[in-house]
């Protein structure tokens, strides 16, 4: 007889292991995502932008390089190999700290999404993972949710400056490049599988721009889709998986009917007029559907126009996460980065043409090294969280505590 009773228990442990599971964990559930305890959970975030992909707007370089690669490139030409090396390490220790995460939490944020280069990623004990370990751990102490996102992918999702690819998205031809990132995927599944501070994966940024050549491609996006999620579903069944549309999250009549019972999907939006007929055909795709929805990004723009998309997204129960937190000189994100003294220089330099028959001309123009070393030497300084100003109108617009942090 006890050995039947204990024979029951195990069975009934066993079939409450996926409910228990489950529990422990943000998840979708019809049209909403929920808390572990099935309370709506109406994401507010934002995106820590030009951390591991840099961005040449966000360093004051229009007109200059753009992509990582391009930004590596000069910071080498101007440092030399050894001290960049040790410029961009120095640069994600600060760029991203204890300080910044608390201030999140101090001004009412929930969530966190974190761009991601794959090539952080490419061994289970690459940098990446000891910088994503760091700051989910900051995040658990605050009750902040992480949502992973891939913004570089293996082969370039895009083709532009923000895959730091090669001018092409390669991704949708590769077979091999496919392969890679599944590959990168099933590693982060691994990692962060059992990860409750972890909400969800967004398997690709922004895939395939709205340029007509690329429309080809669109048929492509959603069948990788389905691979992704049938290798990480292998792995981790635990985390919500976010896919975004075709030209820029914007387009999600490349999807068919949802084939995972744990996936969001999520949209972006620029400057437009933040008006309901912007949302409405994905309010509409969520009302057939019954799945979530989740602005991944939306910003650069004045506060004004953040507050009206903002109490729009939240009228039609639409969680969000704005871009960016920091950013250098300009006020619309969370903080502002002061430039340090001498970046005026810098950026005039790398707004140079690149030519091999322009090497006389730039080192005619390069700045002297002691300014070139002060000015990186300042970034490194002034990215600290401790060196940087809270917006208060921005935050304001966002519906969150003005008050929050150091302010000017």
């Amino acid at each position: 007889m006890m050995q039947q009773c204990r024979k029951l228990l195990a069975l009934l442990a066993l079939s409450l292991a996926p409910v228990m599971a489950e529990a422990q964990f943000a998840h979708t559930q019809g049209r909403q995502i929920v808390d572990p305890n099935g309370r709506p959970l109406l994401l507010r975030g934002t995106s820590l932008g030009n951390w591991m992909v840099p961005e040449g707007y966000m360093w004051l370089f229009e007109g200059g390089p753009q992509s990582g690669r391009e930004i590596e490139d000069l910071v080498t030409e101007l440092l030399g190999p050894d001290k960049a090396e040790q410029f961009w390490h120095n640069y994600r220790e600060n760029y991203v700290t204890r300080a910044d995460i608390h201030l999140l939490r101090q001004a009412g944020f929930n969530s966190i999404r974190i761009p991601m280069h794959y090539k952080f990623f490419e061994t289970d004990d690459a940098e990446g993972f000891r910088l994503l370990d760091r700051v989910i751990g900051w995040a658990k102490e605050e009750g902040l949710y992480v949502i992973l996102d891939l913004h570089a992918a293996p082969g370039g999702q895009t083709g532009t400056n923000i895959d730091d690819g090669h001018g092409y998205p390669w991704l949708f031809d590769s077979p091999k490049e496919q392969a890679h990132l599944i590959a990168v995927w099933e590693r982060l599944a691994r990692h962060y599988g059992n990860n409750s501070t972890v909400l969800g994966y967004d398997l690709l940024n922004e895939p395939i721009p709205h340029y007509p050549s690329l429309r080809p491609l669109n048929s492509r996006l959603e069948p990788l889709y389905k691979r992704l999620t049938v290798a990480i579903r292998k792995i981790d069944t635990h985390h919500v998986l976010f896919l975004g549309g075709a030209q820029w999250d914007t387009n999600f009549a490349v999807f068919g009917a949802p084939f995972d019972q744990n996936t969001a999907y999520t949209l972006h939006k620029y400057w437009m007029p933040p008006e309901q007929t912007a949302i409405q055909s994905y309010v509409d795709f969520r009302e057939k559907n019954k799945v979530p929805l989740w602005l991944g990004e939306s910003g650069e723009n004045t506060d004004e126009w953040i507050s009206q998309f903002r109490q729009l997204l939240e009228k039609n129960d639409i969680g969000w996460a704005f871009w960016p937190y920091k950013k250098l000189e300009k006020n619309s994100a969370v903080v502002t980065v002061t430039p340090p003294e001498g970046w005026d220089r810098i950026v005039a330099y790398a707004k140079l043409p690149r030519g091999l028959g322009s090497v006389e001309a730039r080192l005619k123009v390069r700045p002297d090294q002691e300014t070139i070393n002060r000015a990186f030497d300042g970034l490194l300084e002034n990215v600290k969280f401790e060196h940087c100003h809270v917006n208060p109108g921005y935050l304001s617009a966002l519906g969150l505590r003005a008050r929050a942090g150091k302010q000017e």
